[in-house]
């Protein structure tokens, strides 16, 4: 299989096009899980599968986390779509139409003078906020925050100091937790500012990554909710920075970049 390895702001992804409908599914959850490990793999937070669009989409997407399942949508993971999708010569100029697991997904995209996709502008689709001050058993205490859904689960904890936070105590334990039974992202996060948030990230199925866009969506409708901020938002991320504009839907924006192009005999996969 040839893939993509895609960063788009901290966030990696594996990226892989298939020209049959067919062999638009899941890869094994040994094969994911081996191919985003970061000491026997190539290391990624992610595997993105591209296939051929159906029923207006220019194409369709399926996101598997570095554990090997999979997800409804991934705000960065959709910004690695455009760049390897569009070169693949899906969409036109300045939009590609995405079918993902949480439904249809619009993106808008910026080119440089040689075209190729350097940053993307993702229509999210509607914030629900299921919940508000929901407090859940986290290690030896609890944590209180607010469920968020951007078609795939946020919970969402205001903090003075996300650095201060114990991320891999806290982080999987919330994401376990009985309250959440598809597991859920989990975000720690400070208001900087009207317009500014600063957030640490726990994923669902990958542990602590340096981004997170629909996580930072969740995060942006949930402050706004809150009086918070404005409705355009920067949040800022250990892998960058990306602006949310919120609304009846959400659009997130961010850069993009290709990093490498491999080709890997998945049979070999963790092998010495």
């Amino acid at each position: 299989m040839r893939f993509t390895k895609v960063d788009a702001t901290g966030n990696d992804f594996l990226v892989r096009t298939v020209a049959d409908p067919a062999e638009s599914v899941a890869l094994p959850v040994a094969v994911v899980a081996a191919l985003c490990d970061r000491t026997g793999g190539l290391g990624a937070d992610g595997v993105i599968t591209i296939g051929p669009g159906r029923s207006g989409a220019d194409c369709t997407m399926l996101l598997q986390n570095a554990d090997g399942g999979v997800a409804e949508i991934s705000g960065n993971g959709a910004r690695a779509v455009a760049l390897v999708g569009a070169a693949a010569g899906y969409g036109t100029a300045d939009t590609l139409v995405v079918d993902a697991g949480s439904g249809r997904r619009t993106i808008r995209l910026v080119r440089d003078p040689s075209g190729v996709v350097t940053a993307a502008e993702v229509d999210m689709g509607p914030v629900t906020i299921e919940a508000t001050d929901l407090t859940v058993a986290a290690g030896t205490g609890e944590v209180t925050g607010d469920v968020a859904s951007v078609g795939n689960p946020h919970f969402v904890v205001f903090v003075e100091d996300p650095e201060g936070v114990d991320l891999a105590e806290l982080g999987p334990a919330i994401e376990h937790a009985p309250a959440f039974p598809r597991r859920t992202n989990v975000h720690f996060v400070r208001v900087d500012g009207d317009d500014r948030i600063t957030m640490r990230i726990w994923e669902r199925g990958a542990g602590a990554t340096r981004s997170c866009g629909s996580g930072a969506c969740a995060v942006a409708a949930v402050a706004h909710a809150r009086g918070l901020v404005g409705d355009v938002v920067t949040v800022r991320v250990p892998g960058g920075e990306l602006v949310v504009a919120l609304g009846p839907t959400v659009r997130l924006s961010g850069p993009v970049e290709r990093m490498s192009e491999t080709e890997v005999d998945t049979a070999r996969l963790g092998r010495a």
